[in-house]
């Protein structure tokens, strides 16, 4: 590789290469970043739901509730692993409020589901 090196006060602070050696660099950190991405992905490969779970959400169910009610748990059981009331959990199914970031994070973490899965449906949008 031909690189020629700027220093200041004996120590490297640029490096300047051919254009061309730049963009193969590139191209490679890309691979590796796709491949790391990929790898990534395999490793936190999440479960598959059962259809009737899918079928529920199709239909336009809230995910708080549908991901809630197939992991067994009550409202309440759900507010307290959250740090919310049961209030808050009842007003998110019936879409009468809104997922704050907070408490979009804290019900992905308790239901176990990417959190870009419950923000589709009734009452999250």
């Amino acid at each position: 590789m031909n690189v020629q090196r700027i220093e200041q006060d004996g120590e490297a602070v640029f490096a300047v290469l051919p254009y061309a050696e730049f963009q193969s660099l590139m191209e490679e950190l890309e691979e590796l970043r796709d491949a790391a991405a990929f790898g990534a992905a395999r490793a936190r490969r999440e479960e598959g739901f059962p259809g009737a779970v899918a079928q529920r959400l199709l239909n336009g169910e809230s995910p708080v509730k549908v991901f809630r009610e197939h992991r067994g748990l009550t409202q309440a059981a759900l507010a307290q692993q959250c740090g919310v009331a049961p209030a808050t959990i009842s007003q998110l199914e019936s879409g009468k409020r809104s997922l704050s970031v907070e408490t979009l994070k804290a019900l992905a973490r308790a239901l176990q589901v990417d959190a870009d899965m419950l923000l589709g449906g009734s009452g999250n949008e």
